[in-house]
């Protein structure tokens, strides 16, 4: 079972805020919430947004507003919520940015833990690693003999610099032993789009934003970046398994408030986010796109951000990644 797959178990009972909230947390919330996505739309943190807030909105029985903020591999964004009144009105959807950029920047204009309440770990999925249909390789070690024999020549978009995509590239180039040039774009939106049109001709999108593409043909997929084949799409092959041992990369998607926010309304955010995440209609659209559905805990997220913050800090350093 997956690191993932244990996460989805042990937040079944303990997720579910009980009788005991607060008369004040009961009342929330009273006007729309805002949810700050740090990237441009189109991208798999906007999209996985856009999915929840429906269900979202009617649970919690008032507007979910998503906001779009993107810019600085999601710093700016991210640096508004910081400063946001801890009301719960003000709420921050990720991902791997979040612990990626303290590493990749001389100086961020926030601290993860000191400065935000970690309230929920939505989900999680694999990316794929895609090409246009002009570039001539049709498997991973194709694209390595081809990076290998014309060094220079192969590009891969990513959403900006630390993002999904950027780090799924440099992992490749790291356990691979080549260079693909990474061509940074403001958010995963742009990012496929470049791909889409032949400008770049490699990507790493989130397969949920991926898959439309695949069944269009207008994008081929080499590998997963899972350790094991997903479900959704049996046929592709693992990276690791198409031999670059090791590779695995899974992205996930969580919601954080700033710090002092209430901590029975923290609570009750995340209620409603793991009530909307286990809904059926949510969660079949999540499993069809190969999306695993989490919904954890306050504490479950806190310590998973604190494992990513190392995953990635060593892989960062050992690259010499800079944003600046």
């Amino acid at each position: 079972m997956s690191r993932f797959s244990s996460i989805v178990w042990m937040a079944g009972a303990t997720a579910v805020v009980g009788l005991t909230t607060p008369v004040f947390a009961q009342q929330y919330p009273a006007k729309p919430v805002r949810v700050v996505v740090p990237f441009p739309p189109g991208g798999s943190v906007d999209i996985i947004a856009r999915l929840i807030s429906p269900k979202l909105s009617e649970l919690m029985g008032q507007q979910l507003v998503i906001d779009n903020r993107g810019g600085a591999s999601g710093n700016i964004g991210t640096e508004i919520v910081a400063k946001a009144a801890p009301d719960g009105y003000t709420l921050l959807a990720h991902t791997i940015p979040l612990v990626a950029n303290q590493y990749l920047y001389s100086k961020v204009p926030y601290d993860i833990l000191r400065d935000f309440t970690p309230i929920c770990l939505l989900s999680a999925s694999p990316v794929l690693l895609v090409v246009h249909p002009s570039i001539p390789v049709k498997s991973v070690p194709e694209l390595i003999q081809l990076a290998k024999s014309k060094p220079g020549l192969l590009n891969y978009s990513s959403a900006g610099v630390g993002t999904n995509h950027h780090i799924a590239g440099e992992l490749l180039n790291f356990l691979a032993k080549i260079e693909i040039t990474a061509v940074q774009f403001k958010g995963g939106g742009p990012a496929t789009i470049a791909t889409l049109s032949g400008e770049v001709g490699i990507t790493y999108p989130n397969m949920v934003a991926a898959i439309p593409y695949l069944q269009s043909n207008r994008l081929r997929a080499l590998g997963i970046t899972s350790a094991k084949r997903s479900p959704s799409v049996p046929d592709i092959p693992t990276v690791a398994e198409q031999g670059v041992p090791g590779y695995e990369l899974t992205t996930w998607h969580g919601i954080l408030a700033p710090v002092s926010t209430p901590p029975a309304i923290a609570a009750q955010i995340n209620e409603f986010l793991v009530r909307a995440m286990r809904s059926p209609e949510l969660a079949e659209r999540f499993t069809r796109e190969g999306v695993d559905i989490i919904g954890s805990t306050q504490e479950q997220f806190t310590h998973h951000i604190r494992s990513e913050q190392e995953k990635w800090g060593r892989l960062i350093r050992e690259r010499g990644m800079k944003a600046e």
